[in-house]
């Protein structure tokens, strides 16, 4: 018999299946025993009738530990008051193997605990509904870009050079004595892509040396990218939030279920919609002044700084929808930021301020396309020239307005589940102390 998926359950109501998984968890009740399976698409909760099977079946099932993996046959039957609204009346079953005792129990374990044991605590309920988000999230990026003219490009992980600062680079050793980097952002290789394809985005993992333990930090995430030749920051903005709300609309339509599971309340998630608000610096400076002056800020925040978590969740808390912060001072953003030709202080970029004190989920910009202020821009960085002549080979073959952002995945799944820390939302996190399993 064919193996069925407890996802597909409700398609085979009446007829006999197989199910191939764990034993998720098993209770007794006389001459019933009521084994749940979970096959990594679902949880089903079999029963077990010792009148209906065999002495070696009915001692197979009561000495079924957590994880033990089973191959299950039995009938479907629609029960309202079943998890998921359906049963499974066993009729056979076959133990590959007896789980030794899994370390991993009901009872509450510390996070440490649960970090060093990540390889199978991804087989919890709650885990199991954060990834689920995760991974309608990545498709949603996916089939938002690949439905709106962009073209997907790979770019390098090994880099010659910085991209966001030189202070955050893992530097490993190259070929001949030569030194590289992981990439902490694919956008410099995109501006080269952008210009032969137009509108690109590329996705893939990306490297911070943060020395930070905040709950909204790893040192290895997943970042989309998109970026588009002839936009400015008014387009940028304007995909960004096309974008965004995209991503919500199709988690809440997919993924209500694992929503429920992690008991999300998504009348929040329901609120966004198009357009967000937008927040000139100067006025975000505004209101934390403000704040600050109620005593709702417990730091003062000086014009010309770039805005940490308090700020950020301050900010964000006045608004339903995303607020988009542009126009920050150029000082504190990176190197390839276009100046505001009104205020050059300034540059043209954006962050995205999710909701719910969630932070940061999208930043980006235009991009400077003058040669000779890019030049001074890697100079005032102290950046090595040589290791940009082929970006700044852009600017003198064709230069043109351009832009784009970057979203981490991590950060958007985190808020969409609306949990407390980003290191559920992958399934192996790497943080500042954390790099094993």
């Amino acid at each position: 018999m064919d193996q069925v998926y407890i996802r597909d359950i409700s398609r085979h109501d009446g007829q006999e299946v197989t199910i191939k998984g764990w034993l998720y968890n098993l209770r007794s009740s006389g001459k019933l025993i009521f084994p749940q399976i979970r096959d990594g698409s679902g949880i089903i909760q079999g029963v077990v009738f010792k009148k209906n099977v065999s002495e070696k079946m009915w001692s197979d099932c009561e000495r079924l530990t957590q994880e033990s993996s089973i191959i299950v046959r039995g009938r479907v039957r629609a029960d309202e008051r079943a998890p998921g609204g359906y049963e499974l009346d066993v009729i056979d079953l076959e133990v590959l193997q007896i789980a030794e005792s899994y370390p991993i129990t009901p009872k509450e374990h510390g996070v440490e605990f649960l970090m060093d044991n990540r390889h199978l605590w991804l087989r919890s309920r709650r885990q199991h509904a954060i990834l689920g988000v995760r991974a309608e999230v990545i498709r949603a990026v996916r089939d938002y870009f690949d439905s709106n003219g962009f073209t997907l490009m790979d770019t390098p992980i090994f880099t010659p050079a910085a991209c966001e600062g030189t202070t955050t680079l893992f530097e490993v050793d190259y070929f001949d004595d030569n030194k590289a980097y992981l990439t902490q952002s694919g956008q410099l290789y995109n501006e080269a892509t952008a210009a032969a394809f137009g509108k690109v985005y590329c996705f893939g993992p990306t490297f911070r040396a943060e020395k930070s333990k905040t709950r909204r930090h790893l040192t290895e995430f997943w970042m989309v990218e998109p970026e588009v030749a002839y936009a400015e920051l008014d387009d940028i903005m304007e995909l960004a939030e096309d974008f965004i709300t995209f991503i919500v609309h199709r988690v809440l339509e997919n993924r209500r279920r694992e929503l429920a599971e992690l008991e999300r309340d998504t009348s929040k998630l329901e609120l966004i919609q198009k357009p967000f608000p937008r927040l000139q610096y100067d006025d975000a400076v505004r209101m934390l002044e403000e704040g600050h002056a109620k005593g709702e800020l417990e730091n003062r925040f000086e014009w010309g700084g770039d805005f940490g978590s308090p700020d950020e969740t301050y900010l964000s808390k006045h608004f339903d929808s995303p607020v988009m912060v542009h126009r920050y001072p150029a000082a504190v953003k990176a190197f390839y930021m276009k100046a505001d030709p009104q205020r050059p202080e300034l540059a043209l970029c954006v962050d995205v301020l999710a909701p719910e004190g969630y932070g940061e989920v999208i930043g980006g910009g235009q991009r400077a396309d003058d040669l000779n202020y890019l030049l001074t821009q890697i100079k005032a960085h102290d950046l090595p020239e040589e290791a940009f002549d082929w970006y700044l080979d852009l600017r003198k073959y064709g230069t043109f307005p351009h832009g784009g952002f970057g979203m981490g995945i991590e950060r958007c799944t985190t808020w969409m589940c609306g949990i407390e820390h980003i290191r559920e939302t992958i399934p192996f996190p790497r943080m500042l102390y954390r790099l094993k399993p």
